[in-house]
C-alpha cells in the first residue's frame, strides 16, 4: 500500500517537475565552461530564424541554477518567439552528448529589454547617443558608476556625457576598466 502511494507521489512530482520547465541533466561534473558549450548551439538556432544572441548566462541564484538567453530583432521579439527558440534549445541540449550541465536548471529564452546589455562592439556603436549605466572594477574621478549619454566609441574607449548634481561633465573610460554596461533608462 505504502509502495503505490509512493509511485503515485513520484508521478505527480515527475509531472510537476515538467510542468515548471526544470529541466533534469545527469552527466559529468559541472565545468566552468557551459556558456562556451553552449553558446554555438544556441547561436545557430537563433541565427537560423535571423534573430541575435544578446547574451547567454548560466547563473546560480540561491538553491536554482539558471540557463539565460537574451534574443532580439530589429522592431523586438515577442513572447512566441522566445518559446521557439525555447523549446528548440531544450530539444538540442537534450540530446547532446555529453550532457553539457549535470544538475537541473532552469532554462530562460527572453528579451534583453529596455536595459539591454552592451557587450559586442556593435552594441557600443548602436549605443551612441543614447542613455547608459556604465558600471568599472575600480573608481574613476571617485566614482564607479557612470549614468549618461554615450558621445564616442573607440575600441579601447567610452565617452560619456553625465551630470553630477548640476554641471555637465565628460569622462573617457579605457574599456579594460568596465565591469559591465548597458543601456538606462532615464528619469
Amino acid at each position: 500500500y505504502m509502495g503505490c502511494n509512493l509511485k503515485l507521489v513520484n508521478e505527480w512530482a515527475a509531472m510537476l517537475t515538467l510542468f515548471i520547465g526544470l529541466i533534469w541533466i545527469g552527466g559529468a561534473a559541472l565545468s566552468s565552461n557551459v556558456v562556451e558549450t553552449i553558446q554555438p548551439v544556441a547561436a545557430a538556432i537563433v541565427s537560423a530564424h535571423q534573430f541575435e544572441l544578446v547574451d547567454l548566462e548560466f547563473v546560480r541564484e540561491g538553491q536554482s541554477w539558471y540557463l539565460r538567453l537574451y534574443i532580439d530583432k530589429p522592431g523586438g521579439i515577442n513572447i512566441e518567439e522566445c518559446a521557439m527558440v525555447s523549446d528548440e534549445l531544450s530539444e538540442k541540449l537534450d540530446a547532446m552528448e555529453p550532457d553539457p550541465i549535470p544538475q537541473a536548471y532552469f532554462l530562460e529564452v527572453s528579451s534583453p529589454g529596455a536595459e539591454r546589455p552592451l557587450k559586442k562592439e556593435a552594441d557600443f556603436q548602436n549605443a551612441i547617443g543614447k542613455y547608459v549605466h556604465v558600471g568599472l572594477y575600480q573608481k574613476l574621478d571617485g566614482k564607479k558608476i557612470f549614468e549618461g549619454d554615450l558621445t564616442a566609441v573607440t575600441p579601447t574607449t567610452l565617452t560619456i556625457d553625465y551630470l553630477d548634481k548640476t554641471r555637465h561633465k565628460t569622462v573617457t573610460i579605457n574599456r579594460e576598466q568596465i565591469s559591465q554596461a548597458r543601456l538606462a533608462v532615464k528619469f
